[in-house]
């Protein structure tokens, strides 16, 4: 596999590209994603994708649908969760927030675990597309973790180690762990997955750790052996140098790679008093290698 070549992004385009930080993301203005992309402005978002993880296309209002339709453009769309398909009339889509049934904010705020999407899924989401509808005053962030960096952070003798250990994801057990037990349906939904614990992204050929809350164990050790190691790694992978904190603005669209990210929700806003809303697409991935 090659590995993707950075100068390949072309930087002739006719909308802005700025980066976020120096260790992930960037900026994108002058586009208005409501509208078809022709395949050339397609090309470079991608391209831009890869070379940056995550990408903040700014000012922007989509209709459901419209966000659908921008989130074609990059791939097969993925189902949720049964309990996730929330959204009347648009499966695909997601509703996160911290509302209860009655639109009143509730205080609880989910997602704040690190994970991947979808990462119990026979081939784990490649992208997660989120589109702020409503946000807090002030807080309400949304935390990233470079598993790239922390991978290449680790001593030779432990990537050697890592590179032919398998990982199993179950959304069940990080159900669990959230006090939720599941049904047969949801499980049988959403069975537990192994994938390689350093994954090789398939776009850059880059090895990336690949764990988080839905992860469970790892293959061929015992449980609380494998679950031990799999925190002092998450623990590794989330220290502040590999982490990008976003500040949302209103309407903004956040697109990022889960092959070699781990996200959480933050807490630091009156969940009880605001509402924090996002419409949720995700694609679809290959299986891991």
């Amino acid at each position: 596999m090659q590995p993707y070549a950075q100068s390949s992004l072309n930087t002739q385009t006719p909308f802005d590209i700025e980066p976020l930080s120096n260790l992930m993301g960037a900026a994108i203005t002058g586009l208005d994603l409501s509208q078809p992309l022709n395949q050339a402005t397609c090309d470079t978002i991608y391209c831009a994708f890869l070379q940056y993880q995550l990408l903040a296309f700014r000012d922007q209002n989509l209709t459901m649908d419209q966000q659908v339709i921008f989130s074609e453009q990059f791939g097969e769309l993925e189902r949720h969760t049964l309990s996730n398909r929330n959204a009347a009339g648009h499966p695909s889509v997601h509703i996160v927030s911290n509302l209860d049934e009655n639109g009143a904010p509730s205080g609880v705020v989910k997602s704040t675990d690190w994970h991947s999407d979808k990462s119990f899924r026979p081939a784990p989401s490649s992208a997660t597309i989120l589109h702020a509808i409503t946000l807090p005053p002030h807080g309400g962030d949304t935390c990233f973790a470079n598993m790239y960096v922390a991978h290449d952070a680790l001593d030779a003798t432990e990537k050697l180690e890592l590179a032919d250990m398998k990982v199993i994801h179950s959304w069940e057990l990080s159900r669990e762990n959230r006090k939720r037990t599941l049904s047969k349906a949801e499980i049988d939904d959403a069975p537990p997955m192994n994938h390689p614990l350093a994954r090789i992204h398939p776009d850059t050929g880059r090895r990336a750790l690949f764990m988080g809350t839905h992860a469970s164990h790892l293959e061929g050790l015992p449980i609380e052996e494998g679950r031990a190691r799999i925190e002092t790694l998450e623990d590794h992978a989330t220290q502040d140098r590999f982490v990008y904190r976003h500040h949302w603005r209103a309407g903004e669209v956040l697109m990022w790679d889960n092959r070699c990210l781990l996200h959480r929700a933050d807490t630091n806003f009156d969940a009880a008093q605001h509402p924090r809303l996002f419409h949720r697409t995700c694609l679809r991935g290959t299986p891991t290698a």
